[in-house]
């Protein structure tokens, strides 16, 4: 079945899964799948993949338990980011700090 596994020879013309739009897969991508260990050739175009990147990406960002806030480290007060939302009047660490405090516990 064409455009399923990696074989050997010149630029390949495929088409996408997802607009069906003709792109060219190089020779310089297929040395650079067969490198890596991909077994089969790409379904989706550059377009389409960037897209989809970048809608997941959008959509990490709205995750709430992938936000950070900035902070001042209750020991150097350095300003860092933390991966969760502080408590008012609770101490905040850098992570220089918070490993030091691990360390002498």
């Amino acid at each position: 079945m064409e455009g399923t596994s990696l074989g050997s020879g010149g630029d390949k013309q495929l088409v996408c899964t997802l607009c069906g739009q003709p792109f060219l897969f190089t020779v310089g991508e297929q040395e650079f799948y067969r490198q890596r260990g991909f077994l089969h050739e790409p379904k989706k175009c550059k377009p389409c993949r960037d897209r989809e990147k970048q809608s997941g990406n959008r959509k990490r960002s709205e995750n709430p338990a992938s936000q950070s806030f900035e902070v001042v480290c209750s020991t150097c007060q350095k300003t860092t980011r933390v991966p969760f939302r502080p408590i008012p009047g609770k101490p905040v660490y850098c992570r220089d700090c918070y490993l030091q405090i691990k360390r002498n516990q």
